[in-house]
C-alpha cells in the first residue's frame, strides 16, 4: 500500500508574524468597537523592543494606536525586560493615513462595494468534529494547549511552533500520525530535558487524547529539536503582519487566493470572502452533501 504523508504547522499568539497579526487586529476591533464604518487596513512590524504600525484608517474613533499595541503585547506575555521585546519598554511609532479617496468611491455606496478584486478560497472536510483537515486541525490545537501552558508556567514564554504530519491511505482515509514537532520559547531556567517531559505531557498527550490518538502510536516526536530556544519572540525573530496566511486558514490543504486577514475592515474581501467561502463549504459537509469541499469566490 502507498504511504501518503501530508504535514501542517502552526504558531502559538506569540510568534513574531502572530503579535503583529494580533495589534493589527486590536486596532481595528478598536476602531470598529467606536465606528462601525471604519475603513481600516492596519500593517504592524515587531522586532527587538520596536513596532511600527503602518497603513490606512478613515474613522470616527479616537485611538491611542501605542497604547492598544502595549496592552495587545502584554496580554500575550511578553512582560519580561530580558526578554528582549515587552509591554512596558517597547518603542512604538505610528505611520498612519486616512484611505485612499480612489478606493472610498467604491466602498461607500449604498451597495457597499469590495476595496479591491481577489480570489478566496474556503474548505470543509469530514476528517474532525470542526470540519478542519486534521494536520491542521493538530496543529493548531496544540498550539492553543501550548499557550494555555504559557499562562500558567513561568518558565515558558509565549513563542512557539507546532508541526503535525498525518498519513492516508490511496483512498485518503486516515491512517494515524506519522511525526509530531513542538517548540516551545521558554526561560533559561527549565532545565531542557524537563521541558521536553513537561510537552510530552502536558502538551502533545491530551491533544492528541482529544482527537482519539495515543501519543504512543506517533512513529516520531521532537521537541526543542535544536534544544534551547531561549532567544525568542520579536527579539529573535521580526514580524510582519500578513505571514502566516497558511497558518490562519487550512495548513496548505485546501487553496488559499493569497490575502491576508488581519488588520482589514468588511470591505476587505481577503478577508469577509474567505469567511464567506468557509462558511458555504462548512455547511455543504455539515449538510452531508460532500465530505470534502472547496468552494472559490471572487
Amino acid at each position: 500500500m502507498e504511504k501518503r504523508l501530508f504535514t501542517s504547522e502552526c504558531v502559538t499568539n506569540g510568534h513574531p508574524d502572530k503579535v503583529a497579526d494580533s495589534i493589527s487586529d486590536a486596532i481595528l476591533d478598536a476602531c470598529l468597537e467606536q465606528d462601525p464604518g471604519s475603513r481600516v487596513a492596519c500593517e504592524t512590524m515587531v522586532t527587538t523592543n520596536f513596532c511600527i504600525i503602518c497603513g490606512e484608517i478613515t474613522t470616527t474613533a479616537k485611538v491611542d494606536y501605542a497604547q492598544v499595541a502595549r496592552d495587545t503585547i502584554r496580554r500575550i506575555g511578553y512582560v519580561h525586560p530580558g526578554d528582549g521585546f515587552d509591554a512596558d519598554s517597547v518603542q512604538v511609532e505610528c505611520r498612519i493615513h486616512t484611505q485612499s479617496a480612489d478606493i472610498a468611491l467604491g466602498t461607500n455606496d449604498e451597495v457597499g462595494g469590495a476595496g479591491d478584486q481577489g480570489m478566496m478560497f474556503g474548505g470543509a472536510c469530514t476528517q474532525t468534529p470542526e470540519r478542519m483537515p486534521l494536520p491542521a486541525a493538530l496543529s493548531r490545537a496544540l498550539c492553543s494547549r501550548l499557550t494555555r501552558c504559557v499562562q500558567s508556567n513561568d518558565l515558558l514564554r509565549p513563542d512557539g511552533k507546532t508541526q503535525v504530519t498525518v498519513e492516508f491511505d490511496e483512498a485518503g482515509n486516515i491512517v494515524g500520525i506519522d511525526t509530531v514537532v513542538v517548540s516551545a520559547m521558554h526561560s533559561e531556567d527549565f532545565e531542557i530535558s524537563a521541558l521536553r517531559r513537561y510537552i510530552r505531557s502536558e502538551v502533545i498527550a491530551p491533544v492528541l487524547r482529544d482527537y482519539g490518538f495515543d501519543i504512543g502510536d506517533v512513529a516520531h516526536i521532537f521537541i526543542n529539536p535544536t534544544g534551547n530556544f531561549v532567544i525568542g519572540g520579536p527579539n529573535g525573530d521580526t514580524g510582519l503582519t500578513g505571514r502566516k496566511i497558511i497558518v490562519d486558514t487550512y495548513g496548505g490543504y485546501f487553496s488559499h487566493g493569497g490575502g491576508a486577514f488581519s488588520g482589514k475592515d468588511p470591505t476587505k474581501v481577503d478577508r469577509s470572502g474567505a469567511y464567506m467561502a468557509r462558511y458555504l463549504a462548512k455547511n455543504l459537509v455539515a449538510a452531508g452533501l460532500a465530505t470534502q469541499v472547496q468552494v472559490q469566490l471572487a
